[in-house]
């Protein structure tokens, strides 16, 4: 993946977008994915098997929309933690958490995916939503869900994934490569975030070999499951 000057790394480069589009984050996922976003975060966090009470993990939370959605399953009794190492995201975040009824059960921290701040078997679950293509390393991040979750518990992954439905695909990838970063200028004011995200799915692995990944970093059952013609794939491995 290239990285434009003056960035020295992908995660540098990654942070600095997700900064510039916090304030508008939610908005243009919305309106971008034709409000399908809301029943894909949904499908991820029932395939986590988080019951009331219970204590949940939502890695690269940014501004905390999956989170949201542990907490729901989690309960009054439950928590859950999410986690990103983007301030303005987390920003974003506590103001979203103070519309919901969920406010007292989240804590936000901020933190690397690679490097998760939590001991060993901590949490019922761990999740990651749009985030695993901007990760600086896959196996590794994958590999800490795994480590922070307790034996049994689910690690759940919701990201955009590759189509094959043939025509679909083609009026996909029209859609995603040229109308998206259109659109996302038009939206948050200036080019470079959202011709940031056809670029990044390029160079994303497909969803099979990310079934791999889960299968090679310890985790069972490993499988996915393909969303609205395969625009995004939710990701599914049990910690043994």
């Amino acid at each position: 993946m290239h990285i434009p000057p003056p960035y020295r790394s992908k995660e540098e480069y990654v942070h600095a977008i997700f900064s510039s589009i916090a304030p508008r984050y939610d908005w243009l996922n919305t309106a971008l994915s034709f409000n399908r976003d809301k029943y894909w975060r949904r499908f991820a966090a029932a395939q986590t098997g988080l019951r009331p009470g219970g204590c949940g993990l939502d890695v690269c939370c940014g501004t905390g929309m999956l989170t949201i959605e542990l907490a729901r399953l989690a309960g009054p009794g439950g928590r859950v933690i999410g986690l990103d190492f983007c301030e303005k995201m987390l920003l974003k975040g506590r103001e979203n958490i103070s519309k919901t009824p969920y406010s007292g059960q989240i804590q936000f921290v901020q933190g690397n995916a690679v490097d998760l701040p939590f001991p060993d078997n901590t949490f019922d679950c761990a999740t990651i939503g749009f985030a695993l293509r901007n990760v600086p390393d896959i196996r590794k991040t994958i590999s800490e869900m795994a480590r922070v979750v307790r034996p049994g518990g689910k690690v759940v992954s919701l990201e955009l994934s590759k189509p094959s439905l043939p025509v679909f695909k083609q009026l996909y990838y029209f859609y995603f490569n040229h109308l998206v970063p259109l659109l996302g200028r038009l939206g948050v004011g200036f080019d470079g975030p959202y011709s940031y995200l056809p670029n990044s799915l390029k160079d994303f692995p497909h969803q099979e070999e990310i079934k791999e990944l889960f299968r090679e970093t310890g985790l069972a059952d490993a499988r996915y499951y393909e969303l609205t013609g395969g625009i995004v794939a939710v990701h599914v491995g049990t910690v043994t």
